[in-house]
């Protein structure tokens, strides 16, 4: 069993929480945080902060400048073996004279998977893996999903009342929850490389579903101070071709796309009950579009049919404390249940208030067989 230190822990946790800085910007690539010591003293530092700019050791590695030799390097993943749109780290490492890698864990990308431990101890370097393990692949949870799996993270955002209504019988529904609960929904649209919705739910509201600048956290502002933040790509289900043009979802910044089964941006095909595959869409948006993480905010009917087919990573529930009655819109749409032993059950991972709202988020846990 590999031993680590206190001080490798606390090195560690510095270059996770330095990862964490390209949580907004990283995507389609990973979040790596790197800690370069030499005795007791860190002598560099960096993250990896955007696709196709340097790589965290790169910048540990500038400015360490000469201490690197003989020093220790800890790293949130695996470091690259690979040419891409940089240069391997590996060699990096080996070139600046590093005598010791810590890695929280292994790339399970295909054109690294241990391939730059081995180069790292070929050269003669120490290398010890699996520190802080969980704390890492937590926070690039949507990558590592989509390199195990071939498949994108999904988290489902949902807003109702407290007796679980989105909207009156009427259809009215703005605003349920608070301005503080929209405006935490704008930092996790921020983090996702896809936001995924209906044509009913944009026409509903003339939605943009874009990442409002004004509206972002003053914590996630300060790290982007030149308005940097990514704007994922909103992709809308619309078979019937009802969007158009001039709506706001079109006139605000970043890319827009349908998805329907022809004459469509993303052309997907209906599966036996007649309605596009959900599961051909996925495929089609990790691998022809390269997204690890898709947000979705939609109505019952969408939300119901993801939920079902186990496709759902993660629930975040927003609930306002109104009461609309019955009468209104539920949550959720059918999902047919028979019997107790058949309900999908949800581990609550994060219970907060959120303005004068309750944020929920719950991992479903579905069963197999």
């Amino acid at each position: 069993m590999t031993m680590f230190s206190s001080f490798d822990h606390l090195m560690m946790a510095r270059a996770i929480s330095l990862a964490k800085k390209g949580v907004f910007t990283t995507h389609p690539n990973p979040n790596v945080g790197c800690v370069i010591t030499s005795g007791n003293k860190i002598v560099g530092e960096g993250c990896h902060f955007k696709a196709g700019e340097p790589h965290a050791e790169v910048y540990a590695l500038r400015m360490a400048g000469d201490k690197a030799r003989g020093a220790t390097a800890y790293v949130t993943l695996e470091p690259c073996s690979h040419y891409g749109r940089t240069p391997p780290c590996a060699k990096g490492l080996i070139d600046a004279g590093i005598s010791q890698v810590v890695c929280a864990m292994q790339d399970p990308n295909p054109q690294v998977s241990g391939r730059g431990i081995q180069m790292l101890r070929d050269a003669g370097i120490d290398v010890r893996v699996g520190l802080l393990e969980a704390d890492a692949r937590h926070i690039n949870r949507a990558f590592l999903k989509k390199m195990e799996s071939g498949r994108p993270w999904v988290q489902l955002k949902m807003a109702a009342s407290i007796d679980g209504q989105t909207a009156l019988d009427n259809g009215e529904s703005q605003w349920i929850t608070s301005a503080e609960a929209r405006q935490d929904v704008q930092k996790f649209r921020a983090q996702a490389g896809a936001i995924l919705s209906t044509s009913q739910t944009v026409i509903s509201d003339n939605a943009s579903l874009n990442v409002r600048w004004s509206d972002l956290p003053s914590s996630v502002k300060e790290s982007y101070p030149d308005h940097s933040v990514r704007q994922p790509v909103r992709v809308i289900l619309d078979r019937q071709h009802r969007l158009k043009p001039d709506m706001a979802l079109f006139q605000s910044g970043g890319a827009a796309l349908t998805a329907a089964e022809s004459e469509a941006d993303v052309v997907v095909p209906l599966d036996s009950t007649g309605r596009l595959d959900l599961s051909k869409l996925m495929d089609a948006l990790a691998n022809d579009l390269h997204i690890n993480h898709i947000w979705v905010e939609a109505g019952a009917t969408l939300a119901s049919s993801m939920i079902l087919s186990g496709m759902v990573d993660e629930l975040v529930i927003y609930l306002a404390p109104k009461m609309m009655g019955s009468d209104g819109k539920g949550l959720f749409g059918t999902f047919g249940f028979t019997s107790m032993k058949d309900v999908i059950d949800l581990e609550f991972t994060d219970i907060r208030m959120v303005g004068k709202d309750l944020r929920v988020i719950a991992k479903p846990l579905y069963k197999l067989g």
